[in-house]
């Protein structure tokens, strides 16, 4: 079965910069995207970055856009998340998510059928 591990979390002082890392087993063929969402505590899961397994087709949220870069290695099976110029607000439990062709959007976490089980990143002012 599908399985995601998260790694790379952790405490960075505002400005600064991390990476996480996805790592992938049991995808099936039918893979299309895989995706990061953020859940901070009392609010609902959002939409953070999201690329097509295939194509490498990128897609981000408003507020990561620009500092957020999403990338993949299909060889290891791994989805990246780079994080520069962080800002308290991104502090939240980072999840890496797994979806097939669905009629939801790719920002919807309706679109993904496998999760991780999330890493936390706190950012400090």
């Amino acid at each position: 079965q599908v399985q995601l591990v998260e790694s790379g979390g952790g405490l960075v002082q505002a400005g600064g910069s991390l990476r996480l890392s996805c790592a992938a087993s049991g995808l099936p063929i039918s893979t299309y995207v895989m995706g990061w969402f953020r859940q901070a505590p009392g609010k609902e899961r959002e939409f953070v970055a999201a690329i097509t397994w295939s194509g490498g087709n990128t897609y981000y949220g408003d507020s990561v856009n620009f500092r957020f870069t999403i990338s993949r290695d299909k060889a290891k099976n791994t989805v990246y998340l780079q994080m520069n110029s962080l800002k308290p607000e991104d502090t939240a439990v980072y999840y890496c998510a797994e979806g097939g062709r669905s009629l939801y959007s790719i920002y919807s976490k309706n679109a993904y059928g496998h999760w991780g089980q999330g890493t936390q990143v706190t950012v400090s002012s």
